[in-house]
């Protein structure tokens, strides 16, 4: 495998990031976990240099089992990574030497931890007043910013637990939601930032929560409370807007999620299915008749669509335009014909050295994806190369290496 796998917008012979939009500028980021990594991600697919200051043990998520063994692979490509003893004077002053031509520095420590390292930002942009400082955080300043986040904590409290859940029964989200979407508003708070930068010259600080951002998520329930009166019911328990939104058991017990969401998409299914009772049926004329209608309607729509096989099911669908999915798992998208057709997936190097494949990020630049030019990095792979350029000599980079306050793989 090479670091220009799955490499668009530029010829990998030449310069890989010269075309992408933020080729030319600097990230160090002090990152760990998922919501950190991620701002980091989206800068560095876009064409920043983005160095990942990792404790000379390296980032935790390295060795992470369970849910978290995936986390490293999927949020660090196209990243250097320097490991430095940040306890240690030596290491502390060789951040400050790679912050000095940082344009954005990225952190998502416990509040505090930075301040005592020197490395915040009020110690850091006397350093470089042009420094773009991104804080992700379990809460953005106020009563609870005391308080230690993480994304199931903010789910449960900021309200998604419970609408995901069934009456009774709250249930996080099946992935790390507020950690991915908090980090992606910390690359648009410095994308934001640089552009202001532009105007006034200066950087400033950007602040990204877990809270925050599922207060964000949530909004739409409690937009809904305040134009209705009512409280929105959990997911599972809703009271749909679509007359038909659901998921259905068919042949062999298999699954798949049908939707008829329009009253035009109603006469297209009823005659695709031989349901022409129904579609004359003055009760179900409307969409909104027929949501009044789910109690009885519903019933007799499982029964008459259970003899039929899912994959039947999705032909139909498909060639009448109705939506549809299957319900699918995972580990089973690795081999969806769509991703890998368009180029959504791209090699990458997992933790152990082998090979996997990664999602892209979701858009195109150009009719381009951002690929990888970079595989996620060894711990200290580029240690050495990046003290040299920040003037450490041969014998300085040696000295720290044999002293432990950095690390080379």
């Amino acid at each position: 495998m090479t670091d220009t796998a799955a490499m668009p917008l530029a010829d990998a012979g030449t310069n890989p990031d010269a075309r992408l939009p933020y080729a030319g500028v600097r990230v160090v980021e002090f990152t760990h976990m998922v919501m950190g990594p991620t701002c980091g991600l989206l800068l560095g697919d876009l064409g920043a240099e983005v160095i990942k200051v990792e404790p000379v043990e390296g980032d935790a998520t390295r060795r992470l089992l369970g849910s978290g063994a995936g986390f490293f692979p999927t949020f660090n490509r196209n990243k250097k990574s320097i490991a430095l003893d940040l306890k240690r004077p030596e290491g502390v002053e060789a951040a400050r030497k790679l912050v000095a031509s940082a344009d954005i520095v990225s952190e998502n420590f416990k509040p505090g931890t930075m301040k005592k390292l020197g490395l915040d930002y009020a110690s850091l942009k006397k350093l470089n007043p042009r420094l773009i400082y991104v804080s992700h955080k379990g809460f953005l300043p106020g009563p609870y910013d005391h308080r230690t986040a993480l994304d199931e904590v903010v789910q449960m409290m900021g309200g998604l637990a419970y609408m995901t859940g069934r009456a009774g029964d709250p249930l996080r989200a099946g992935t790390s939601v507020n950690d991915i979407m908090g980090g992606m508003f910390g690359a648009i708070g410095a994308m934001a930032a640089l552009r202001q930068r532009e105007i006034t010259g200066e950087g400033c600080e950007v602040q990204s929560a877990l809270f925050e951002n599922n207060i964000f998520l949530v909004a739409q329930h409690m937009m809904q409370f305040a134009a209705t009166g009512k409280p929105a019911d959990p997911m599972p328990s809703r009271i749909s807007a679509w007359g038909i939104y659901d998921v259905f058991t068919v042949k062999d017990g298999e699954q798949i999620f049908l939707a008829v969401v329009s009253d035009r998409q109603w006469q297209v299914f009823c005659n695709a299915f031989g349901l022409q009772e129904m579609l004359a049926d003055p009760r179900l004329a409307t969409n909104n008749d027929r949501v009044r209608a789910r109690e009885w309607m519903m019933p007799m729509l499982r029964s008459h669509l259970a003899a039929h096989a899912a994959a039947e099911l999705a032909a139909v669908f498909e060639r009448h335009e109705l939506p549809f999915a299957p319900i699918t798992k995972p580990q089973e998208l690795f081999d969806d014909p769509h991703l890998n057709a368009s180029g959504g997936l791209a090699p990458v190097r997992m933790n152990d050295g082998s090979e996997s494949k990664v999602p892209l990020l979701p858009f195109t630049i150009g009719g381009e994806r951002l690929g990888i030019r970079h595989q996620p990095p060894l711990l200290g792979e580029h240690t050495a190369e990046l003290l040299r350029a920040a003037g450490y000599s041969d014998a300085q980079v040696e000295a720290m290496l044999a002293a432990g306050a950095a690390a080379a793989a």
